[in-house]
């Protein structure tokens, strides 16, 4: 963030514009002096906004954790032997018989019911 200056030339004119008005607009020239060097200070010292920051997941509650993952790594392990043997005993219809199985236990495991 850039720091704000009064710029000179707007000072030097704002100098001349009041010589040339005369005493009577004295008091107008300072009350805009004084807003503009306000303002050059309230921007000097404004805190800078902090940065966005992506909202987090809720975290689960004390001891209790996610395990999506790691069931997710065990049904794929799990899938390969058990498909062999789906395929060898029964052919296609084994081998989707075990793969809706292993499909079942994971969408059971993501919807239960949460304790808490």
């Amino acid at each position: 963030m850039t720091i704000p200056r009064l710029p000179r030339d707007d000072l030097t004119a704002a100098l001349a514009a009041r010589r040339e008005l005369g005493p009577d607009y004295d008091e107008a020239f300072i009350e805009t002096v004084v807003d503009r060097i306000e303002e050059t200070l309230q921007a000097r010292t404004a805190p800078e906004p902090a940065p966005r920051r992506r909202p987090r997941a809720p975290r689960a509650a004390a001891g209790e954790r996610d395990h999506s993952l790691a069931m997710a790594v065990l049904s794929l392990l799990a899938a390969i032997p058990l498909s062999a043997i789906g395929v060898v005993n029964a052919g296609l219809p084994g081998l989707m018989f075990v793969l809706t199985a292993i499909v079942l236990v994971n969408v059971t495991y993501t919807f239960r019911p949460r304790r808490g």
